[in-house]
């Protein structure tokens, strides 16, 4: 048996916003846009991970259970500068963990993303299979 995390779902309560901030600061291509259970769904490649938007307001406010989720990437100033470049402000700089260096990025509806890069050469071995 095989088991992976096939996607994040997400309520969107503005849809378009958030489809735009994951096209253009990270890739995302839309995989599928279909109504699904009375509400627009879009699915959404970013990398191999996938994210799920359902275009409802969350009914909550806050990150409720989730407290962040991980995006890598193999430059992270890169993507930091060009997300300050575009607005999105911070509430510390990039950490500097050695093998890994992380920034907490807000993203639209209160959501948390992790972004981080590891160093693949410098990755202590009881770290390697977390990373692959």
């Amino acid at each position: 048996m095989s088991n992976h995390i096939h996607h994040v779902h997400i309520f969107a309560s503005d849809l378009n916003r958030s489809i735009k901030f994951y096209e253009f600061f990270f890739g995302g291509a839309i995989i599928l846009d279909v109504e699904l259970a009375g509400a627009r769904n879009v699915f959404m490649k970013v990398g191999n991970g996938r994210l799920h938007f359902y275009d409802q307001k969350p009914g909550y406010s806050g990150r409720g259970s989730i407290h962040h989720f991980g995006i890598q990437t193999d430059d992270i100033e890169s993507v930091v500068n060009n997300l300050k470049a575009n607005g999105i402000v911070f509430s510390k700089d990039i950490t500097d963990a050695g093998f890994w260096k992380y920034i907490m990025v807000p993203a639209p509806d209160d959501i948390l993303i992790e972004l981080f890069e590891v160093d693949k050469k410098q990755i202590p071995s009881e770290f390697q299979s977390y990373f692959e």
